[in-house]
């Protein structure tokens, strides 16, 4: 069955054009294409970057909070109580008042014992300012790592289709792989499997039960897209889709410390900062746009009979934009917050 199914999934037709087979994919006449084995790597790579993470977190981001003066407030642990215990995680973290007055009934005790209990129960909850910093320090760092190599990429090495999108299919699939190319895909892949093995106790991911299932499906969205263009040799235009997302996430760390209000505490500079993000996410939804119209459009310039993976892929990028609304619009609700409710 196995074999079935893989042959399966490596058919042809799914990830090439008409008359172009696998064995056009190997290596000939200084021609270096991408190769499906080599994506395992990306799991020890990324195993090496959450060893990174938890010692920056420990000597790096820790000793610089406490720099800042960024104090690691201590909650106060209710009581332990089965009955209540149970029902905060099964049943509701807000009861109502007649849910308090039967807990209470239930515990044998007051009323507003039971009030107490829930609202340090839902303070545990809620991630510290230290937290907080120890993870956007870290993905700031991350992502300026990541922006800075497709700097170089892009200037360095003067692709040109960095700038005429239409060049990413000239020549497909028989585009040659460049090193820089690799290693970006590699730093790329590992860096969202670290993320995704970590998304159950990042804290500012857990508070909220819609946003933790939007990160997952954003996370296995964007490894599919990734190592299906790696297979596809869709490595321009993914290398594209990757500098945009990169190159906006980064301002978007750099004002998390600002927004979480770590090191600065004027009013001004949090609204700029908010400003900043926003902008950032409007930059990525307009011009993903036109990473959409070359995946949707500029395919069925070249070829009349378009390949399963080109709905494969596409459905998963659209999925991306989709992601991309949703958080602009959480993000002009916290600027709407910041402005006007002071």
């Amino acid at each position: 069955i196995l074999k079935t199914l893989n042959s399966w999934f490596w058919w042809e037709n799914i990830w090439m054009p008409v008359n172009v087979t696998w064995a056009h994919f190997v290596d000939r006449d200084g021609l270096v294409f991408p190769k499906p084995h080599q994506l395992y790597a990306t799991i020890p790579y990324a195993f090496v970057l959450l060893i990174i993470r938890f010692l920056s977190e420990r000597y790096v981001a820790i000793p610089l909070a406490k720099a800042l003066g960024i104090k690691n407030v201590r909650r106060v642990k209710p009581q332990p109580n089965p009955v209540l215990e149970s029902y905060f995680r099964e049943c509701s973290r807000h009861p109502s008042h007649s849910e308090i007055q039967g807990l209470a009934k239930k515990c044998n005790c007051t009323v507003r014992l039971v009030e107490k209990w829930f609202r340090r129960r839902r303070n545990l909850e809620i991630p510290t300012v230290l937290q907080k910093f120890r993870e956007a320090l870290l993905q700031y760092a991350l992502r300026f790592y990541l922006t800075f190599e497709l700097y170089l990429l892009n200037f360095y090495d003067k692709k040109p289709w960095f700038y005429d999108i239409w060049q990413t299919w000239v020549g497909y699939p028989f585009q040659t792989l460049l090193p820089s190319q690799y290693w970006y895909y590699m730093a790329e892949i590992s860096f969202y499997w670290s993320l995704l093995f970590t998304l159950g106790i990042d804290n500012r991911r857990k508070a909220s039960g819609h946003d933790f299932l939007a990160h997952v499906v954003h996370h296995l969205a964007a490894i599919g897209l990734m190592s299906g263009s790696w297979c596809g040799n869709y490595v321009r235009l993914g290398t594209l889709v990757m500098f945009l997302h990169d190159t906006a996430d980064f301002w978007l760390e750099v004002t998390l410390p600002s927004v979480f209000g770590l090191a600065w505490n004027v009013k001004l500079e949090i609204v700029v900062n908010s400003m900043e993000k926003k902008s950032c996410t409007i930059t990525v939804t307009f011009f993903f746009f036109r990473i959409l119209r070359a995946t949707l459009y500029q395919p069925t310039y070249y070829s009349t009979t378009p390949v399963i993976a080109y709905f494969l892929f596409n459905g998963q990028l659209l999925i991306l934009q989709g992601l991309h609304l949703y958080w602009g619009y959480l993000i002009f609700k916290i600027l709407k917050r910041f402005i006007f409710l002071k």
